[in-house]
């Protein structure tokens, strides 16, 4: 009888190339074009500031695109970081997030 004993799936590697293409193809991407989209945004209230130098309001919009782009610029990075340095100090290798690739041991 099995009641006792606890059945452990292992993921085929079908599964395995399903996450790396998702994080290739969809995850990569979209972290590039959000950043981009904050570089935009940033370059947007750089614009909005120096257009508009005798209407103080429009300065003023031009100024908090330009902290919420730098703001959503460092939040990007800083999580690019915080991963790095996860994996450098538990030493994980066989991640690679530039590429999108993981080739980790076989379980046993």
């Amino acid at each position: 009888m099995d009641l006792f004993f606890i059945n452990i799936a292992y993921a085929s590697e079908s599964v395995d190339q399903f996450i790396v293409n998702v994080d290739k193809l969809i995850i990569n991407p979209l972290i590039l074009f959000l950043f981009a989209l904050a570089v935009v945004y940033f370059l947007y209230g750089i614009f909005e500031f120096v257009s508009n130098q005798e209407n103080e309001e429009k300065r003023t919009q031009g100024k908090k695109h330009m902290i919420w782009a730098v703001i959503g610029i460092t939040i990007m990075m800083g999580v690019y970081m915080i991963l790095h340095i996860i994996m450098n100090t538990f030493d994980i290798k066989g991640i690679n997030p530039e590429q999108g690739t993981v080739n980790l041991p076989p379980a046993d």
